[in-house]
């Protein structure tokens, strides 16, 4: 065995003859940046081993060895995206509450205590299907001398069982949660009026096992579901402290929570191996929408809760994608709307309440800072914007802190200015005219908040162009399968964090989005969390998505010769003339 001692965060672990540092750091629960999953390529786990700054995941310990380890300051206080597109929504939850009178058996009556309780809930409220509901031997047993202690109570109640009974109504809330593969975003609401009560959000702890879903999958896959399903888990249910803590609320009062995320987060969170998803045909192990028990998925909440995942579409268009398509509903509307979700899955949906069509495209963490030499999420100090005019170049960062990286919304306007000042060609190549070549140095070390400053490799700009060509050919292919050109798209609703802090000018002129859909650009933010939110709020619009996600035409790209051609024809750039 050998010891590693942190000596930042004066831990001191024991680990295994042959492991990593890496290794060691996640087992001290230290949560380091390893986007590429430990396999050494994206130098973003950095350290400090006797004075030299070193791969973390490429370090081995030696037994009998005791490995001093200084971790370097990572981004902290990262840009979270909460905030959704709201609109009008009725409220008319599936959580409700009635104040019942137990009246006592009349003589030669034949009905049980719970047979009598469900007819008093449905003669209260229609909705209430005596039948459907789920038979609680616990209470039931307890009806006898709870009548004996007060003849009206307090039912709280959901479409397939009996809650709790309280004496006093109390409060009871719902938790909503957009699981995403870089962030989670978790929300509590009053199931009195829809109230917002709290909101909190942090980083996906799962990230240090890779940035995307492919290499979460494989993880799985290789070392079994248990330590990422496991990590998510208790992320979401320290959230939840937080969350009931900020409002003033007891764990006990929450009775239901939401989750959406795409499938693979989806699976990993159940417990479920993604094996399906990273074989073809790449479909779901399970898609529908489930009403599972809180509690057996480690969430410490009412004893009785309800854990409520929305239904997955395909194999990579997943319940985020049902969110969205909750919160902006374009299944109702008559004009053609496209929305894009740009992440590492690019999925996206077009059409309006004749048709909907939806692919997932694999646009790659690279928009989120991943396989980025310089790239970062948007944490203080990451070059948000930029703009090339007159000759010199400005831009900002998150926080006003000195500059320490690039996120993906400073990385395509960085890439658009590059292509004004003419730097770049049709074919991306760099010609920077700067001391090393292939290379163009935004901000030089001196000014700076890191060690080498903030630079663009012609490395970085073949992955802005394999993620850019991505989304744009899956848009050309879902115009293609509804037959529509560009014109005929009124709205385009760009959901998440990336989509909400990227100038839709520079993602033109890049070729992520069509020129002619610049001017359509409406950043909805977290419509996924918003839709599981709504899910919450009004119960039928929520049933009313089993029925969508079954009805959407999905486009399967990964053995289309029409895929491949576009995403061919838009890796290239419109250089400036």
């Amino acid at each position: 065995m050998a010891w590693v001692k942190f000596v930042r965060e004066n831990i001191e672990i024991e680990m295994e003859d042959g492991a990593s540092v890496l290794e060691a750091e996640i087992r001290a629960g230290l949560r380091p940046d390893a986007p590429c999953g430990g396999l050494g390529k994206c130098g973003k786990c950095l350290v400090k081993i006797n004075g030299e700054v070193v791969k973390a995941c490429q370090v081995r310990i030696s037994e009998g060895e005791t490995c001093v380890v200084e971790t370097l300051d990572r981004a902290g206080s990262e840009k979270i995206l909460t905030d959704g597109f709201n609109r009008e929504v009725v409220f008319e939850p599936g959580l409700r509450m009635v104040q019942v009178e137990l009246e006592k058996a009349r003589p030669g009556e034949k009905r049980s205590d719970w047979q009598r309780l469900l007819d008093e809930l449905a003669e209260m409220d229609s909705d209430v299907e005596p039948e459907r509901m789920e038979v609680d031997l616990k209470l039931a047993g307890e009806l006898y001398g709870m009548r004996r202690d007060s003849d009206d109570w307090y039912v709280i109640y959901s479409g397939r069982r009996i809650l709790e009974m309280r004496k006093q109504a109390g409060r009871r809330c719902l938790a909503a949660f957009d699981i995403g593969t870089t962030t989670i975003a978790g929300y509590l609401l009053d199931s009195e009026d829809g109230r917002m009560l709290a909101v909190e959000s942090r980083m996906n702890p799962q990230a240090q096992y890779g940035a995307d879903v492919i290499m979460r999958a494989n993880y799985a896959l290789e070392h079994g579901t248990d330590v990422l399903s496991r990590c998510i888990r208790e992320a979401v249910n320290e959230m939840l402290g937080v969350l009931a803590g900020d409002a003033g609320i007891s764990r006990e009062d929450i009775f239901q929570v939401c989750i959406v995320g795409n499938t693979c987060m989806h699976h990993l969170f159940l417990g479920i191996s993604p094996a399906s998803l990273v074989h073809a045909p790449y479909t779901p192990a399970v898609s529908e929408r489930l009403v599972l028990n809180a509690g057996d998925y480690g969430l410490d909440v009412q004893r009785k809760a309800e854990l409520i995942m929305l239904p997955d579409i395909a194999g990579y268009v997943g319940a985020d994608t049902c969110g969205c398509l909750l919160a902006l509903r374009q299944d109702q509307k008559d004009e053609i709307s496209l929305m894009i979700d740009i992440g590492t899955n690019g999925e996206m949906v077009l059409g309006n309440r004749n048709r909907l069509v939806t692919c997932s495209t694999a646009a790659g963490p690279a928009f989120e800072g991943a396989k980025i030499e310089c790239g970062m999420r948007g944490a203080a100090g990451a070059v948000d914007h930029v703009k090339y005019e007159d000759g010199k170049w400005d831009y900002t960062t998150v926080g006003n802190q000195p500059a320490v990286g690039l996120c993906g919304s400073g990385l395509i306007d960085l890439v658009a200015g590059l292509l004004d000042a003419g730097m770049l060609d049709e074919n991306g190549a760099l010609s920077s005219g700067q001391e090393k070549q292939g290379v163009f140095m935004l901000v030089p070390l001196e000014q700076a908040g890191n060690e080498r400053g903030v630079y663009l490799t012609q490395k970085d700009i073949g992955e802005v162009q394999l993620a850019k060509a991505a989304i744009a050919a899956g848009i050309q292919m879902l115009m293609k399968r509804l037959g529509i050109t560009e014109e005929e798209i009124c709205s385009v609703y760009i959901a998440g964090a990336f989509g909400n802090y990227m100038d839709p000018v520079s993602a033109g002129k890049i070729g992520l989005l069509p020129a002619a859909l610049v001017k359509k650009v409406e950043p909805v933010g977290n419509a996924a969390g918003e839709g599981a939110k709504i899910a919450l709020v009004n119960e039928r619009e929520m049933l009313e998505m089993d029925e969508l996600v079954g009805k959407i035409d999905f486009v399967e790209l990964a053995a289309s010769g029409d895929f491949q051609d576009y995403f061919i024809d838009e890796l290239g750039f419109e250089a400036n003339e």
